[in-house]
């Protein structure tokens, strides 16, 4: 568990899958996830396997992202695995309600900061949808740079990455 000014990030339970597919099934949210086509719930119910058998076997994964001042699931991030490319993603989805808000960036800081001083990671990757230009700004204020145009998760997505002693010698790092 990691906790933030605002968010405590947590592992997912089966338990979390309704908030999910309803996080997930959001129009506005499901179209930087591949569409609504792709969010069915048995895909949702199959990613969120993933993210926990993640987390059992790293130590980390995607988790429920739960926002201190009222206890509610408002999103999910984390480090996982991106797909079989062998690196390691920081990835983050929020409930509509709270984009804006700069939440995104807290836990994606949060989760860098965890893989690189915790899990010893030396480089940390991104992707986003092209026309996520929250995600890409985000991306960006953590210290990330473009490296390319890639197909993940079967979407045509920007990849953006940091080294740790490039984001340990950020000032807002901590």
């Amino acid at each position: 568990m990691i906790e933030t000014e605002r968010l405590v990030l947590r592992k997912f339970t089966l338990d979390d899958l309704p908030t999910l597919i309803e996080q997930r099934l959001d129009e506005e949210v499901a179209r930087y996830l591949g569409g609504l086509e792709l969010q069915t719930p048995e895909f949702i119910e199959k990613r969120l396997r993933a993210y926990i058998a993640t987390y059992d076997e790293h130590g980390f994964g995607s988790c429920a992202m739960i926002w201190k001042e009222t206890g509610e699931n408002i999103g999910w991030s984390g480090l996982q695995p991106l797909e079989d490319s062998g690196e390691i993603e920081v990835g983050y989805g929020l409930v509509k309600k709270f984009w804006g808000r700069g939440i995104g960036f807290e836990c994606a800081k949060a989760w860098l900061r965890f893989g690189f001083e915790s899990v010893g990671l030396d480089r940390i990757v991104a992707v986003a949808v092209k026309g996520n230009a929250g995600s890409i700004r985000i991306m960006e204020k953590c210290g990330m740079t473009f490296d390319g145009e890639e197909v993940h998760y079967g979407l045509p997505v920007v990849h953006y990455s940091v080294r740790r002693e490039d984001f340990e010698n950020r000032s807002d790092a901590h």
